[in-house]
């Protein structure tokens, strides 16, 4: 008797898996579109954060990087943006980051994906840590405790911010822009 049930079983199982990767199937060819126009407009909207008085952006490609040129609504330049990523404590921090090249200085950062320590490295996300950047140079030395305050608790969540807008600054000047 057990032997007859296995082929009804099988064939029971295969049937649900078909139907089931059916529906997910389905699901993501629904949804995809969707989840990229919503990354689109959550881009947008942190390029026009990270420069102030842009009104509207283009988008640069220069010796291997993506910029977003800010423009105001006179059409002038108001600085450059790009996207830079690097190792947190716990998880890879991706950054939007707005600068002033006339001026070398950083317009403002924006954290754009984070997973650090909640309550602790988490607090890079917050807007007082954050603006401690705005106006920056880029010649300061980037080091916490020293040239950036760092979270009471999470130095190193704090010094790799600071790593990764040093390491865009040098991408930029690398790049000759």
């Amino acid at each position: 008797m057990a032997d007859k049930l296995k082929p009804k079983l099988v064939i029971v199982l295969t049937l649900i898996m078909i139907i089931s990767a059916g529906v997910l199937s389905f699901v993501q060819q629904k949804t995809k579109p969707i989840i990229e126009q919503h990354a689109k407009e959550k881009q947008e909207a942190a390029i026009l954060t990270v420069l102030p008085g842009a009104e509207k952006y283009e988008e640069v490609n220069k010796d291997g990087l993506t910029l977003y040129k800010g423009i105001d609504n006179s059409g002038s330049t108001v600085g450059y943006a790009m996207t830079n990523s690097g190792q947190g404590f716990q998880s890879i921090l991706k950054l939007m980051i707005g600068f002033d090249l006339n001026q070398g200085k950083l317009l403002k950062i924006k954290i754009l994906n984070q997973a650090e320590t909640p309550g602790l490295g988490s607090r890079i996300s917050e807007k007082e840590f954050q603006s401690q950047f705005v106006g920056k140079d880029f010649s300061d030395s980037f080091t916490a405790k020293e040239d950036v305050d760092a979270i009471s608790g999470a130095t190193i969540s704090s010094q790799a911010i600071a790593d990764v807008i040093e390491d865009a600054i040098n991408k930029l000047e690398n790049a000759d822009i």
